[in-house]
């Protein structure tokens, strides 16, 4: 009888280490393909605040993608796929600590921000769009923040963001046991991979911060539009500093001067996401000048479910911020050019004898168009 049973024990055993050497070598495989994926589809490029990888797809309206946690310049130009039919020219970085940009000794998101705005020196783009994702959001607000002259409209994403503590969280704070899970997942090239086949659902649960069942009821776009995302986090090894980074980022933020923020802003948050970003977003919106807010109640972290009116809502929101800024740069220019036709006259600080008025669009809040309002140009010396 115990013959039998150590025949049986053994016989066990024997299948696991043939079932986790197959594993391996699938694994294997899965990771030379990432890399193979990943090679030759990026640049390097030398700035101020040291190597950043980038990659570009599109032409048009610049807009920088500042991805989330556990991504890369590939998650980037995943997020901004959908948008370049639209006629955008998408610029996806890799942050501080992903794939080949280095970590460096100051890895804040003001330091991030100056990353930002110094690779937009390296490309010769004056001024941009950015779009922060998550936990790239951060730098993204301080990129809008400190860089007034230089970000054209601000786009956050389900923002990992500031919340004031007595503002009641959107979703429970994420248990240590939870937290013990996600970082026995993303510690390891095989555990992520062998989780991600093998367990998806606590995958799409603890590291996409979105209900499993929510994907489950999804269309075949949304599905595999999941798994390119699960995709673009292989190999984790590569994104792991990165990764430690913006946990420790993240855990602490502070509040941001959003009131300096000059730029469009739109947010968007999803109230059972995961990592509880609809608060914070919500907060982060009502303080910024003329920001909109877009919130959803289910979709996680993903906004599953909801992918194309959030593009469009993006596009749609980036398309008029354009042609706002081109529209009062145009008043601006007839407005001058007008003060410049008129001749000088003194006259008590106001001109004697006033030339005809001239009519100009005057653009009030939200960027709305209101009736041409009649202006007098006149150069009075005083």
């Amino acid at each position: 009888m115990l013959e039998l049973a150590a025949v049986v024990a053994f016989s066990i055993l024997a299948l696991l280490a043939i079932g986790l050497s197959s594993a391996y070598a699938s694994h294997r495989r899965s990771l030379r393909a990432s890399l193979i994926r990943l090679r030759d589809s990026s640049r390097i490029a030398e700035t101020a605040s040291g190597p950043i990888e980038f990659a570009e797809a599109g032409d048009g309206m610049p807009l920088l993608v500042s991805h989330g946690a556990g991504g890369g310049f590939d998650q980037g130009l995943e997020l901004g796929r959908p948008l370049l039919s639209r006629g955008f020219r998408i610029i996806a970085t890799s942050r501080f600590g992903y794939l080949r940009t280095p970590l460096p000794a100051d890895s804040s998101a003001a330091a991030q921000a100056d990353a930002h705005a110094h690779l937009m020196d390296v490309l010769g783009i004056q001024r941009a769009a950015i779009l922060g994702a998550s936990a790239g959001a951060p730098s993204a607000v301080q990129f809008a923040v400190r860089y007034p002259e230089r970000c054209t409209a601000l786009v956050l994403l389900v923002p990992l963001i500031y919340k004031p503590p007595e503002l009641a969280a959107s979703m429970p704070k994420v248990s240590p046991w939870a937290e013990t899970v996600l970082m026995t997942i993303v510690g390891s090239d095989f555990v992520f991979w062998l989780a991600s086949r093998f367990a998806r659902d606590e995958v799409i649960k603890r590291v996409l911060g979105t209900p499993p069942e929510i994907v489950q009821r999804a269309s075949p776009d949304e599905k595999a539009r999941v798994r390119r995302i699960l995709e673009t986090i292989e190999p984790i090894s590569s994104r792991i500093r990165g990764i430690l980074n913006d946990a420790r980022v993240s855990t602490s933020l502070t509040r941001y001067e959003l009131e300096k923020i000059t730029a469009p802003t739109l947010v968007l948050s999803v109230r059972d996401d995961g990592y509880g970003t609809f608060a914070g977003a919500a907060y982060t919106a009502s303080k910024i000048p003329n920001a909109r807010f877009s919130g959803y109640e289910i979709g996680g972290h993903l906004a599953v479910g909801h992918q194309t009116e959030v593009i469009e809502k993006i596009a749609q929101f980036l398309v008029h911020s354009q042609k706002m800024r081109e529209a009062e740069s145009g008043a601006r220019i007839l407005l001058t050019e007008l003060v410049a036709t008129q001749p000088l006259r003194k006259f008590n600080n106001k001109c004697a004898q006033p030339p005809p008025a001239q009519k100009v669009p005057v653009w009030g809040g939200m960027g709305q168009l209101q009736k041409p309002k009649e202006i007098v140009p006149c150069r009075a010396e005083l």
